[in-house]
């Protein structure tokens, strides 16, 4: 199993910039890909970015590419989210994934391990 933690969560303004991080820790070696998801309040958590754990094949969704920037660092088994130009529809608690096995990467269901999330809120 992997320990997923999220921080840097918080509250800006609409233009402003966020800088997630999610630190891992447990059998990291059997990380196969890292993604951040996102749920709104009455809405169905939401997939926002991949990134291979071992490549630097990396996937956005429509409504966020171009702004958000998802990294990692093997080293420190971190994962990061930069998040720029943000609109107050990006109001969420986003959360950290990992996967452990090959699937959809959009597919919250691909997703073994996940953190407890950290809120985001950007106001207009």
């Amino acid at each position: 199993q992997v320990q997923l933690v999220e921080s840097g969560g918080g509250s800006v303004q609409a233009g402003g910039s966020l800088r997630l991080s999610c630190a891992a820790s447990g059998r990291t070696f059997s990380i196969y890909a890292v993604a951040w998801f996102r749920q709104a309040p009455g809405k169905e958590r939401e997939f926002v970015a991949r990134i291979s754990w071992s490549s630097t094949g990396t996937y956005y969704a429509d409504s966020v590419r171009g702004r958000f920037t998802i990294s990692r660092d093997n080293a420190a088994n971190a994962i990061y989210l930069q998040m720029n130009s943000l609109k107050p529809e990006d109001t969420a608690v986003y959360y950290c994934a990992a996967a452990e096995r090959i699937g959809p990467y959009w597919y919250r269901n691909s997703y073994d391990d996940w953190g407890q999330g950290t809120q985001v809120t950007v106001s207009s």
